[in-house]
């Protein structure tokens, strides 16, 4: 689902969204923040969600464009991170293709929507749930390419993700040289187990599910959510190995 289909009447919201955009493709972003802003004016609750969705959606079809061509892996990787109902395919393929066709560069996109649905702080966790999304989809046929690779570094930086931060979003996703549990966690080797210990407690609880619902981010979304939960785990059960060998 793309986000709580219990709370919201998701076909009326759609419906009124899409048809605020209308179908040409030229600056079809500019019309959809400005109908986000004006429909949802008074609930910021129900705009960060709907901000939420459309920046998955609109930043993966602008991914897709990045290397050229779109498989079905990646296609079902985005099933996979929104299971949405059967009768809002149209609604949700019709967004992708105007984001896909619409003249903008990926960098407009990710700008606009950053300021619908971040913080305005530096590595926000809501944006970082954006950029796992997108690895999600990204590596979904086996491999991220360079042009993607390329794309989402710079979608981190006008997220305002650091550099460290986001080589540690990275290493959840990427293992080139094997997984290196110190990066996934964000600690040094040289540091004592208790501070490792401590910090990968205050991981788990910076995404656990419900702080996730807290800063509406998409039920569906869990997919990714369970996969960097599950990354989390496997570095401290590494690195607990090896201090116990030692």
């Amino acid at each position: 689902m793309i986000f709580d289909f219990l709370c919201l009447n998701v076909s009326s919201l759609w419906e009124r969204l899409l048809g605020s955009v209308g179908d040409a493709a030229h600056n079809a972003l500019g019309r959809v923040v400005e109908a986000i802003r004006t429909l949802f004016e008074g609930d910021p609750e129900t705009r960060r969600r709907v901000s939420f969705s459309v920046a998955i959606i609109a930043l993966s079809a602008k991914m897709a464009k990045a290397d050229g061509a779109v498989v079905a892996s990646e296609v079902e990787a985005f099933r996979q991170i929104f299971d949405f109902p059967e009768e809002e395919a149209r609604n949700v393929a019709r967004l992708y293709n105007l984001a896909r066709q619409d003249v903008a560069g990926y960098e407009a996109y990710a700008e606009k929507l950053a300021g619908l649905c971040g913080s305005g702080d530096e590595n926000c966790p809501m944006l970082e749930n954006v950029i796992d999304g997108l690895f999600h989809i990204a590596k979904a046929d086996g491999m991220v390419h360079e042009k993607e690779m390329a794309f989402l570094a710079r979608i981190a930086e006008i997220f305002h993700i650091d550099e460290d931060h986001f080589r540690r979003i990275q290493a959840r996703h990427m293992h080139l040289e094997g997984v290196d549990p110190y990066m996934v966690l964000g600690v040094s080797p040289n540091d004592d187990f208790s501070a490792i210990r401590k910090r990968y407690r205050h991981l788990v609880a910076e995404h656990h599910p419900d702080k996730l619902i807290a800063r509406g981010v998409p039920q569906a979304l869990h997919a990714a959510a369970n996969e960097r939960m599950a990354a989390l785990n496997a570095a401290y059960a590494a690195i607990a190995k090896e201090r116990k060998a030692a």
